[in-house]
């Protein structure tokens, strides 16, 4: 019988029907991708396995959406190794680490959407991964709108053209840097990548000038509302109520049966638009870890 030595290294796009296989036949996953977005994960940032032989046994994926902070994009083990996770876990995290120094990276986060109940917490708690946000979670069950917005604004796909920074990339980055944290912000890197990989990405222009954006994805007849922003200068204006309206009626013509979103428990002025939208805030709590490297 043939016996593997156990090798840890770096994952390439090569690997991915192995990693493909791995998400199909094992439930130990975290996954904060969509299945169209794994090819640019590993194209683009940092990823780790564990292998037997030419057999991936676990793996552990990085978002480095905005330097010095990174996300743990998706964690996994085979069916085989599932009482092993902790121990693959911590294997896997010490091999990450030093590509994402290399990278700039000296926040790693991680997100999850029940406190109570998620199944990584706790470990990443014992490896130096401390609480740093709380999150709400809200769910619409409805194609409902209260209001369509300002309809002086134009909705728009989003135009991001290959040449880098040109199109709607600069008034992008400018909304990220004026609405969001650190972490949460999204680089051109990652922008680019967005619009390849989701269904939904559009741009809100007033009088000619790009003042908002939403992207949002879909999961069998799920659909989630990944992020709105709108530039603080055009607060106000109906602008939110607009891009929310467009969503909603995106969602519908999907047929989802249920809107999923979450949103920091601070974010008052975010709750107040997800609210008046029937948007119904559930009790799990989500939240963020983070960890100094």
């Amino acid at each position: 019988m043939a016996t593997f030595t156990e090798q840890v290294r770096l994952l390439t796009s090569d690997d991915a029907p192995e990693l493909r296989r791995l998400l199909d036949t094992s439930e130990y996953i975290y996954q904060r991708f969509t299945p169209e977005e794994l090819p640019t994960l590993l194209k683009h940032y940092p990823a780790v396995g564990v292998f037997r032989g030419s057999s991936l046994h676990g793996f552990l994926l990085s978002q480095i959406v905005n330097p010095p902070s990174a996300w743990i994009g998706g964690f996994g083990v085979s069916w085989a190794n599932s009482r092993a996770y902790k121990s693959m876990l911590l294997k896997l995290l010490i091999e990450l680490y030093p590509y994402l120094y290399d990278a700039g990276v000296r926040n790693l986060y991680y997100s999850g959407n029940d406190s109570g109940r998620d199944w990584l917490r706790t470990t990443l708690l014992t490896q130096g991964f401390t609480q740093h946000r709380q999150l709400y979670a809200y769910d619409k069950f409805d194609y409902r709108v209260p209001t369509t917005g300002n309809q002086e604004v134009t909705i728009r796909p989003v135009n991001l053209p290959d040449d880098g920074l040109g199109g709607d990339m600069p008034a992008l980055l400018s909304i990220e840097e004026a609405c969001f944290e650190h972490l949460w912000r999204n680089n051109n890197i990652a922008f680019h990548d967005i619009a390849t990989t989701h269904p939904y990405f559009v741009v809100a222009e007033l009088n000619g000038e790009v003042v908002g954006y939403q992207f949002n994805s879909l999961d069998g007849d799920y659909g989630y509302l990944i992020r709105i922003a709108v530039h603080p200068s055009a607060s106000g204006k109906g602008i939110g109520a607009r891009l929310m309206a467009e969503a909603i009626r995106f969602f519908a013509g999907e047929r989802v049966s249920r809107i999923m979103l979450n949103t920091q428990e601070e974010n008052t002025h975010a709750h107040r638009l997800y609210e008046w939208f029937s948007f119904i805030r559930i009790e799990q709590m989500g939240f963020v870890l983070r960890k100094c490297l």
